[in-house]
């Protein structure tokens, strides 16, 4: 197998302007001619073996430093960007994209910054829907919204809260138990636990917290996990606030137990433990819930958080919804966005996992803009803990694109490469421009209609 050249112009230059050297003297430090040293700086000549070694000799360099890993992180997110379909007449070759990201590395990033405006700018239309339902009136985005466009726009990871979390849970590299760990964490600082039949879930008095002694082993690690994070970890949360600048002391304090609950997840399920344990197991969420002690919507929203820099998972969109069809939870890696008001396509399967309680349900789905997802929905109960106290019901879905879908067990046997196996679903009617769906609710926002009294289809109008 031939060995890949190394094209490092970029780093050389780099490393030169460090140093303060002419190109003249910098090559007779290396031993080379001026003009092979500027075929190097400008990528016209890879960087041979003995500039390597005089670079590690004559600078002491770490020649890692080199490698071309930025440039084909930067090639291989450029190449997602360029797979949105208004890029489709117009994608560049990978040769051109390896060219810029290797003499052009900040234009590349200005345009992944530009592409990534422009898909928060698309996914806000959908913000729409609640402008139509309130016409004629000002919209305020309330704190609760302000919080969840954070997270949304973090991509839901927020690196120093994950790797805080992780280093709590595997202090030594070994995964512990978390309500151990939480349990004698607490009583160091002198905070005794307790389980007991109440009302809540958690429960601070004094020196004392009580945590329900009904609810699942799952979600009692998560309070004793969310209570180590508000007790242990307050600097770092009120630091990563300081940097969020919230226009309310109310999106603030819903923004601390946004972070409490995200050291708790990402403690609970520690980054590289499960990653590569989801790896290993294609994704299986039954096998992770076991192997972590965890809920399958703990297992299925962790997934969509792995998105740590030079160790990324499958993107994957996750999302939450009543019975009544309205989102509780969103969140998307993909391309695929949601409806930030009321609820979502009826045509998704998340919808018909309350029919089939305890059972996943797969689908193969094509939005709109020609993309294609493998989806994965199950119902989720929260049984109140007594025959008088209410059960909450969800539905929860977890997909991916189809690009991806190999990658999960639950891919197996379906026909990913059969176009008829796909069911057309949007993000809401009032932005989907589909003309024959027979679900439609209300028309499109930006498409005329023809009414005919004299005719009747699937719908009262026609869509022009």
């Amino acid at each position: 197998m031939a060995t890949q050249k190394l094209y490092a112009g970029v780093k050389l230059r780099e490393t030169r302007a460090r140093l303060g050297l002419t190109q003249k003297a910098f090559a007779e430090r290396l031993g080379v001619s001026l003009p092979y040293l500027n075929q190097m700086e400008n990528n016209h000549r890879p960087v041979s073996a003995a500039v390597v070694l005089a670079l590690a000799g004559e600078f002491g360099l770490d020649v890692t430093e080199l490698s071309a890993g930025d440039a084909e992180r930067l090639v291989s997110d450029m190449r997602e960007a360029l797979a949105d379909p208004i890029f489709a007449d117009a994608a560049p070759p990978l040769a051109d994209l390896r060219l810029a990201a290797s003499n052009a590395p900040a234009l590349a990033r200005a345009f992944l910054e530009m592409h990534r405006a422009y898909r928060q700018a698309h996914e806000r239309l959908a913000s729409l829907d609640e402008a139509i339902g309130r016409e004629g009136t000002q919209t305020v985005v309330s704190p609760w919204e302000e919080v969840r466009d954070f997270f949304h726009y973090c991509d839901n990871y927020i690196d120093a809260v994950d790797r805080a979390a992780e280093h709590f849970i595997c202090p030594n590299g070994k995964v512990l138990d978390a309500i151990q760990r939480a349990t004698e964490a607490l009583r160091l600082r002198g905070i005794e636990v307790q389980f007991s039949n109440i009302s809540e879930l958690r429960r601070r008095e004094g020196n004392t917290l009580v945590i329900a002694a009904h609810v699942g082993r799952p979600t009692q690690a998560f309070q004793l996990l969310h209570q180590v994070a508000l007790i242990t970890q307050d600097d770092l949360l009120e630091a990563t606030l300081d940097l969020a600048r919230f226009q309310s002391e109310t999106a603030r304090a819903i923004a601390k137990i946004g972070l409490a609950n995200y050291f708790a997840g990402a403690a609970l399920l520690p980054y590289r433990a499960f990653l590569e344990a989801a790896q290993e197991t294609r994704h299986d969420l039954e096998r992770l819930a076991d192997i972590f002690g965890a809920s399958i919507e703990q297992v299925a929203h962790r997934l969509s958080t792995l998105q740590r820099p030079g160790a990324k998972g499958i993107p994957f969109f996750f999302v939450r919804v009543d019975q009544a069809g309205t989102i509780t939870k969103r969140h998307s890696a993909t391309r695929l966005q949601f409806a930030r008001f009321g609820g979502a396509c009826p045509l998704w399967n998340v919808h018909q996992a309350f029919e089939t309680p305890t059972k996943f349900l797969r689908q193969l789905a094509e939005t709109p803009d020609g993309m294609r997802y493998l989806c994965l929905a199950r119902d989720v109960s929260k049984p109140g803990g007594s025959f008088t106290a209410p059960v909450r019901r969800y539905a929860i879905c977890l997909g991916c694109e189809i690009s991806h879908a190999r990658g999960l067990v639950y891919a197996d046997d379906m026909e990913l490469n059969n176009p008829k196996a796909y069911q057309p679903i949007g993000i809401s009617c009032r932005i989907c421009e589909r003309k024959d769906c027979h679900q439609r609710s209300v028309p499109p926002l930006e498409r005329r209609l023809s009414v005919n009294a004299n005719r009747r289809g699937l719908l009262p109008y026609d869509i022009e």
